[in-house]
Parts: structure tokens; C-alpha cells; sequence
């Protein structure tokens, strides 16, 4: 498959495409309703591919490898382990496919790579100074226990009564609505966390580390800082309030988990034929890895174009971003001279 018909390379050999990146038709005014059914039901769209192999991957996750909500009731090193391990080989299987097959067999090569470089090695700022084997280490010590104990402890007050429970069959309709939103309030929520983290204490403290991935892969989704990851994870809370079901919790919690491998890849298109492809969808966060200050959310609420943060790879948006940030730099250098001479 031949990326140069989908995109253009520049003289270092990164790879970006032709079509810029716009938010789904859902805030447009007037509605195009065809539009939005194309997007919702569409290949590529709301919900295929990616929300609904998460959810699928959840509701098998509920069915047949979560224990009883009557085992849940009571906290035991048992089954809180099961779930421990469960997540753990599911993280490696998903993850360890986009690594295996992007990066160590190179299936592709560069074809629709977005850095024409691999994930550094030698390099101070990872752990061992190799990249992947710091994004391994933060995945499973830190990512894979944190998704773990919001799993267990969601699952034990659903089984006590805690939180609100629903029923699927009881209320069929209901859970379905709930389940369609998931992915939704995830944006929403992420967008939050992820401003918060760019507040430049929290940013120097702790998500740097993940922004250490300035050419990401997909082992660089979830290598983050232990409150980042709390913090990311933290989002499955809302089924505390909201009443819901416990698929509900296992989806969410799976959504957040597996879609940083795809969202990083580095890859826009998965060649998986001659002439057929799957879309990562990961370019827009792509370039707020590049970038640090743009595209804060993935998703369907267009928050970072009413906020003033999209950029959606064209040179205009460049333009844009490099003016605001002279702009910082020159208010930043204000403030330092009043500083300075206050002090004298």
C-alpha cells in the first residue's frame, strides 16, 4: 500500500497526511444528519472499529474472566490476583501485537510512519536509557495494578450495595445509552485530566514522564507516572454515581486501558493487504506529543477547538500555535524582569 498517496514525507523522512483533521459532525450547526448516521454507523466512525472491539472486549471480560459479584463482596488475595493477572496478559497481548508486528518485525517499514525515526535507545531521559523497556516497566508496575485496583474496588461495591446497580435485563435500553456514552465521557474526562497535568508544576512532576515519548509507540500509551495514572483511571468513578452495571465499569476501565495502543502507535494506517489498511485515528495526539500545548482530547466533543488548542496539521494551525507560544515566551520574560527588578 503506498503511503504517498495518502501523504507526504519531508526531507528527515516523517511522514504526515494529506488530510487534515476534523472533528466528527455532531457540534456543526445546521445539523447534517445523514452525515452524523454515516459517522456513527460508518466504518470509520463512532463506533467501528475500535469502540466496539472495546466494548466487546469488556462484555467477554464480564461473562466469562471476571469472578462473581458473591465472590466480590469479600476482598481475598485470590481473586483480586486473578484480575491482576487477567489485565496483565491482556495488555500484553494487545499492546505486545501493534509492538510486534510495527516494530520488531517492521511489517510496514516506515510506510505511514509519522518520525521516521525508532524508539530511541541510549537515551538518559528512559529508564535503562532504552524507550520500550521504560514503557514496559511503567505499564506493567504501575498502569496494569492502578487499573486493577479501581477494577476491584468498583466490583466490591457493586456486590455490597455501595453503588448504584442496574440490570441489563430489567432496563435494556438504559444500559445500552450508558454503554454508548462511555466513550464519550471518556474524552470529556480526559481532556480534564490532561489539562490539569499541563498545569507546569504537575507537568514537571509528573507527566513528563510521558511526554519523555516525544516519538511515540504503542508501549508509550500507558507509560505514565503512578498520579497520572490514578488520575487516568480515575474516570470509571462516574459509575459510582451514575447507575450502572458492572459491564459498564469493566468496559470503561478496558477502554482506558487499551486505546493508548492504537492512540500511539506512530503509525497512521495499519496495513493489514495490498490495498486495504485500519486507521489509528492516533495523529492528532501524535502532534500533542510533538507539539506539548494542542489537542488535548481524541474524540467527539470538540473541546480543544473551543478552547483554542486544535491543530489539525495544517501550516496554518502551525502558524497559530508558534504565535501563541511567543506570546508565553514573551509575557513569561515580563514577568521575570518585574521579578528581577522588584528584587533590586
Amino acid at each position: 500500500m503506498d503511503d504517498t498517496l495518502y501523504g507526504k514525507r519531508n526531507k528527515r523522512g516523517d511522514w504526515a497526511p494529506f488530510k487534515l483533521i476534523q472533528y466528527p459532525p455532531v457540534f456543526i450547526w445546521p445539523v447534517q444528519p445523514l452525515r452524523f448516521l454515516k459517522w456513527l454507523f460508518g466504518y470509520p466512525g463512532y463506533l467501528m472499529p475500535w469502540n466496539v472491539l472495546y466494548a466487546v472486549i469488556g462484555t467477554l471480560l464480564w461473562l466469562y474472566a471476571t469472578p462473581s459479584l458473591e465472590t466480590a463482596k469479600t476482598f481475598s488475595i485470590g481473586w483480586i490476583a486473578y484480575l491482576l493477572i487477567r489485565n496483565a496478559a491482556i495488555v500484553l497481548v494487545f499492546f505486545g501485537a501493534f509492538h510486534l508486528r510495527l516494530y520488531m518485525q517492521k511489517k510496514q517499514g516506515t510506510s505511514f510512519k509519522f518520525n521516521a525515526k525508532w524508539p530511541s535507545v541510549g537515551n538518559d531521559a528512559f529508564l535503562f536509557g532504552n524507550q520500550t523497556v521504560d514503557n514496559v516497566i511503567w505499564t506493567f508496575a504501575s498502569a496494569v495494578p492502578i487499573w486493577t485496583a479501581f477494577e476491584v474496588l468498583t466490583l466490591w461495591a457493586f456486590a455490597n450495595g455501595i453503588i448504584p446497580y442496574v440490570s441489563f435485563a430489567e432496563h435494556p435500553v438504559y444500559c445500552v445509552v450508558v454503554m454508548f456514552f462511555i466513550p464519550t465521557f471518556r474524552d470529556l474526562h480526559f481532556y480534564l485530566v490532561h489539562r490539569l497535568i499541563h498545569w507546569p508544576p504537575l507537568y514537571h512532576a509528573v507527566h513528563k514522564l510521558h511526554h519523555n515519548n516525544v516519538n511515540p509507540g504503542p508501549w508509550s500509551g500507558l507509560a505514565m507516572h503512578p498520579i497520572e495514572h490514578l488520575l487516568y483511571f480515575s474516570g470509571v468513578l462516574i459509575h459510582w454515581i451514575v447507575p450502572s452495571n458492572p459491564v459498564h465499569a469493566i468496559f470503561h476501565l478496558a477502554h482506558a486501558g487499551l486505546a493508548p495502543a492504537p492512540g500511539h502507535a506512530g503509525f497512521d494506517k495499519i496495513v493489514v493487504g495490498e490495498e486495504s489498511a485500519i486507521d489509528t485515528h492516533s495523529y492528532d495526539h501524535y502532534l500533542h506529543h510533538k507539539y506539548f500545548e494542542c489537542n488535548y482530547a481524541d474524540g467527539v466533543i470538540p473541546l480543544d477547538k473551543w478552547f483554542g488548542t486544535f491543530h489539525d496539521g495544517s501550516p496554518e494551525a502551525q502558524e497559530r500555535m508558534d504565535k501563541r507560544f511567543m506570546e508565553q515566551a514573551r509575557r513569561r520574560a515580563e514577568k521575570k524582569a518585574r521579578g528581577e527588578q522588584q528584587a533590586s
